[in-house]
């Protein structure tokens, strides 16, 4: 029998928009000062330089084979293989969210399985190990990448197999709870808790703001001591700015 797998739920597209203008350095250090010490999945560079996403996550957890468990091969009973069950609840937009368990092994998605999340309009792969295939899969420009390497094994060829989809996960040592909202760009990857969208949007966009009044002084040969941060001699200043830009 084909498992059983939830689906997650997604907030409004225009909530994920915002989240991903502010970026992941944004994201990060603005959770941080609101309690969320770290929720950058260290260790994962793009593999896709300017590609910048943001969506929700779909999980899927790799557990260490144990053959009495997982008795299956490359192509055996292809329903029965989680890995793909990940990609059939996919909506436009998403992002799939990997615990291969750091394997530079195990290639968790191949060119097919990838050409056919691309198909249904996902918008990024975030994999604690590795895919296969690469150079094919380097030429689905919709996708963005985000992993610790390549390698030319299927999935479970080695010592890993997948275990679960959409459960909480610890990709690269960071908790993700199935549609959390996945923010990924050059500077790497971060997770955001849905409950805490609300106070990150509202605190982030003032940070972002007056950086953005900021940077165009420090351009123009500003005064750093005054424009970062912010000093409070600066802020009429600033408040005026903000008129003029009818922010």
């Amino acid at each position: 029998m084909p498992p059983q797998v939830k689906d997650i739920e997604r907030p409004d597209k225009k909530v994920v928009d915002q989240l991903a203008e502010l970026g992941s350095a944004t994201v990060s250090s603005t959770l941080s000062k609101l309690g969320i010490r770290d929720v950058h999945f260290t260790g994962l560079p793009s593999w896709t330089p300017g590609k910048a996403v943001a969506g929700p996550a779909i999980t899927l957890q790799f557990m260490p084979k144990r053959e009495d468990v997982y008795k299956h091969d490359e192509y055996s009973d292809p329903e029965e293989q989680l890995h793909r069950h990940a990609l059939y609840v996919a909506q436009p937009g998403d992002i799939v969210v990997v615990d291969a368990r750091g394997s530079m092994s195990s290639g968790v998605f191949g060119d097919m399985m990838l050409t056919y999340f691309a198909g249904k309009g996902g918008a990024g792969v975030v994999i604690d190990g590795c895919i296969r295939d690469w150079p094919k899969a380097k030429q689905l420009e919709s996708l963005g990448f985000w992993m610790k390497g390549t390698t030319p094994n299927f999935h479970t060829q080695t010592d890993i197999f997948p275990y679960a989809v959409n459960v909480p996960i610890a990709c690269c040592d960071t908790l993700v709870v199935p549609g959390d909202i996945i923010v990924a760009d050059d500077d790497g990857v971060a997770t955001v808790p849905v409950s805490m969208i609300p106070q990150l949007l509202e605190r982030a966009t003032f940070h972002h703001e007056w950086e953005d009044f900021s940077r165009e002084r420090l351009m123009e040969g500003g005064d750093l001591r005054r424009y970062y941060p912010l000093h409070d001699d600066a802020r009429p200043e600033y408040e005026e700015w903000k008129k003029k830009k009818g922010l």
